[in-house]
């Protein structure tokens, strides 16, 4: 049998008070590797967040007047929203374009994509010298309204509420408020053009930040285009985390998934890959055009070039071909072995234009330091936490609405065991 208990919505008439703290109570073992793992980071991290809030960001980081920007920017925020980028891809598959085979990981992939860029927004803060002045874009002190961070900072901040209410029906219905949920659910629609819109504006001004930065990034990564080809790898870069994270739930919780779902998730895997393989194809096309167009041959001979290639190559075009062969072959592990190579390439390109290629020239180049990193990976573990807690007890992977049945747990164990 599962170690994990099935999740309960709020009967009628009980206490709301009473059961909030009765889902406060564990729902699995507190002692499992994951736990050993990520508990000791978390509280590293917090010790390091806290040091860093009160003694200022020079006392913990590695970041200079130079080098403003680290990991906390270049991995955190600018690689982690293109990771969150599943959540409008997704929503956009299944409420504009109706392709209905995929509203069975539509709850899944909006909480992951909340909980990012919450977290990420956390990152955020901790990035600002003088965190307090986070409120300005909103308050209106002092800020300029042509700024591209003040445009991002909204797109930001209205996703963030965009994607709290597309989620929002789970919520409601764990809470076993019927009408509003009604009520929300007729939202949804609304919320997720809105929220496409916003998303593609987010992903594309996070690369407009990095047009004012000429003659400071390497000349192979910098381009008018930038803005562009976020918001294009911000599609696979998305879905390879859809696929890898829908791998995950599927093994630890597949006692959640409804009878029926289980046996739809290669097919939903496959045809994830297709739509990546595309955006891939649309990715390394625009690449090519503008290392063409900067005619940029003469930089390849070099460390930075190999570099490049490597990125383009090896981190772009092997996992597409890899994407390609696995649904030729139905072969899910290629499938997923591509989705993990794709984010490694993800990461590459977001931290070689935010911070490996920055200042590329500078003999004193940034390094992060332990606390950038610990606190790096409390962000990560703790994300990771909060989404199990959720899974386990929210209708997130049943929404109750399927003419049959979840899976009994010994039958989910043996269909697992196969």
């Amino acid at each position: 049998m599962s170690k994990y208990a099935q999740p309960a919505n709020r009967k009628p008439g009980q206490p709301l008070i009473a059961f909030l703290l009765s889902e406060l109570k564990p729902k699995g073992p507190l002692l499992t590797p994951f736990n050993y793992i990520a508990a000791p980071i978390i509280i590293a991290g917090l010790g390091f967040i806290a040091w860093r809030l009160i003694f200022g960001i020079g006392s913990m980081t590695n970041m200079s007047q130079e080098f403003p920007w680290g990991i906390w920017i270049g991995f955190d925020v600018v690689t982690g929203v293109a990771f969150a980028g599943g959540a409008y891809v997704i929503t956009a598959m299944v409420y504009i374009f109706k392709m209905d085979k995929y509203h069975s990981i539509v709850r899944a992939t909006v909480l992951n994509g909340l909980l990012a860029y919450c977290f990420y927004a956390g990152a955020l803060l901790l990035d600002l010298g003088r965190y307090w002045n986070i409120v300005n874009p909103i308050i209106g002190n002092k800020f300029g309204f042509n700024s591209v961070l003040f445009l991002v900072s909204w797109h930001f901040m209205l996703y963030m509420m965009t994607e709290a209410v597309e989620f929002s029906p789970a919520v409601a219905q764990w809470l076993g408020m019927d009408r509003i949920k009604k009520v929300l659910k007729g939202l949804t629609l609304g919320a997720v053009i809105f929220g496409v819109c916003l998303s593609l504006l987010h992903q594309g001004g996070l690369g407009a930040l990095f047009l004012l930065a000429k003659g400071k990034i390497h000349p192979l990564w910098y381009n008018e285009f930038i803005p562009l080809l976020f918001v294009v790898s911000s599609v696979f870069a998305g879905l390879s985390v859809v696929i890898i994270e829908g791998t995950i739930t599927h093994k630890l919780f597949h006692h959640l998934i409804p009878r029926g779902h289980g046996k739809q998730h290669d097919d939903l895997m496959f045809g994830l890959a297709k739509v990546a393989i595309g955006a891939m194809f649309v990715y390394l096309g625009m690449q090519g055009s503008v290392f063409l167009h900067g005619n940029h041959w003469a930089l390849l001979p070099t460390g930075w070039g190999a570099w490049y290639l490597l990125e383009i190559f090896g981190l772009v075009l092997v996992p597409m071909l890899m994407f390609g062969f696995g649904v030729h072959k139905r072969s899910l592990a290629l499938i997923r072995a591509a989705a993990v190579v794709t984010i490694l390439g993800i990461m590459a390109n977001r931290l070689n234009i935010s911070v490996i290629a920055f200042k590329w020239y500078s003999p004193a180049h940034y390094w992060p330091s332990l606390g950038e990193v610990v606190v790096t990976l409390t962000v990560i573990a703790t994300e990771l936490w909060i989404f199990r807690w959720i899974i386990l007890r929210m209708p997130v992977l049943d929404d109750g609405e399927h003419h049959e049945s979840a899976a009994p747990v010994g039958e989910a164990v043996a269909v697992e065991a196969k």
